[in-house]
């Protein structure tokens, strides 16, 4: 936040101005909205002879450790599902295209190294998962009781870049799924991969939206 920016409102709110005035004049000399939000709402809208700050995010090491944690769980559980529903397709609908690509190896061989890949999706979920879940609800926890965690800056960039993952890949998703509809190679088993993507993704992007939205509005 731009210091001059705040001890300008910060007087200007000591000699009686009201924040839309306060807003109009910055507009006018140029500001931005993002600059004016935030530093009309650097100050509580309470009634005392003299500008109240509010408490103002910092960064702090414990943030850094449990967000990247946090995010870290949710990624490695995200993929590892992901991984884990493709070997099911793949089990239930082989790719007849596979079976020339498997360097001569047996069937069965082929079946025993998917089974061990999905052993490693699996363990690597075993433990992934239950610690994302305990961190979302402490996280959770954490910011009914202290609203202000909202602001934690290690929790909106890492917010942000979930979100333009989670884009990336429905872009590429959906991109794949034009690609074979329009070389008419659509088929069941693709089908359900492209669905799967869609869902991980999608289910991901659409709650840190609102989770974004909801911080908006607070």
């Amino acid at each position: 936040m731009n210091v001059e920016l705040l001890e300008f409102t910060r007087r200007a709110l000591e000699k009686g101005a009201g924040r839309e005035q306060i807003g109009e004049a910055l507009r006018k000399a140029g500001w931005g909205e993002a600059d004016i939000r935030s530093t009309t709402g650097a100050f509580a809208d309470i009634d005392f002879p003299t500008p109240v700050p509010m408490p103002r995010p910092y960064l702090s090491a414990q943030d850094v450790f449990t967000y990247a944690l946090f995010f870290t769980a949710l990624y490695i559980s995200a993929y590892n599902l992901g991984a884990l529903a493709f070997h099911f397709i793949d089990l239930a609908l082989p790719d007849p295209a596979s079976a020339n690509l498997s360097g001569g190896f047996s069937a069965a061989y082929v079946r025993a190294v998917v089974y061990a890949q999905m052993r490693g999706n699996i363990a690597a979920l075993i433990v992934a998962f239950p610690l994302f879940l305990f961190l979302f609800r402490m996280v959770r926890i954490a910011i009914a009781r202290d609203p202000t965690k909202r602001e934690s800056r290690p929790r909106k960039w890492l917010t942000y870049l979930t979100l333009f993952i989670a884009a990336a890949a429905l872009l590429g998703d959906l991109s794949a799924l034009i690609y074979n509809l329009l070389g008419g190679e659509l088929t069941t088993r693709f089908l359900l991969e492209v669905l799967t993507i869609g869902l991980i993704a999608g289910g991901a992007f659409g709650y840190f939206l609102i989770d974004v939205r909801k911080d908006e509005r607070a």
